[in-house]
């Protein structure tokens, strides 16, 4: 497995509106290959969105799309890139 987090410091409206309309987040990372989960923090000061694919190509295409729908979909939320992450799963409960 692998993960990708996604950090949107200072926009905790992000969350909000991705929240808002989850069928559609759903939709978009369930046609990723590999899709596993995906989840949606609000931090008092920030977005933070988690990827989990069977491996590195989904988690990279799940942040390309996610990108690209949010660009698209919110562009008066997304003032700067978000901070990306990825890794392999080591460990998982």
């Amino acid at each position: 497995m692998h993960a990708t987090m996604r950090y949107y410091a200072g926009n905790t409206g992000l969350a909000d509106e991705l929240a808002g309309r989850g069928d559609e987040v759903r939709s978009l990372m369930g046609d990723v290959s590999g899709f596993q989960a995906y989840y949606l923090v609000k931090l008092d000061d920030a977005t933070v969105t988690f990827t989990v694919c069977d491996d590195e190509a989904g988690t990279a295409e799940s942040t390309r799309v996610a990108g690209e729908w949010i660009k698209e979909n919110m562009p008066d939320l997304t003032a700067s890139p978000p901070m990306v992450s990825s890794g392999p799963v080591t460990f998982s409960a």
